[in-house]
């Protein structure tokens, strides 16, 4: 079971940095990925959901890590 785990990790870790890649190739994936983590959060009335907050947190995090990257192709720092 712990080995299955482990290439599960390593399977969502190479799927974040291809997601990453492919979202620093344009700025109009990173604005549809900020309104989807948008759309995907509890609204007033709903019930929030811990799982459902994390993964707009989660969306918006690559997104950010994205643009850093983009700005890295764009030939800045990579910091």
């Amino acid at each position: 079971m712990s080995t299955e785990l482990e290439h599960l990790r390593v399977r969502v870790i190479a799927l974040e940095n291809l997601v990453i890649s492919l979202l620093s190739q344009a700025e109009r994936p990173r604005a549809l990925g900020r309104e989807m983590a948008t759309f995907i959060s509890p609204r007033p009335g709903f019930t929030q959901h811990t799982r459902t907050l994390a993964a707009a947190v989660e969306m918006v995090h690559l997104v950010e890590r994205a643009q850093h990257f983009q700005d890295w192709v764009d030939g800045g720092p990579l910091t």
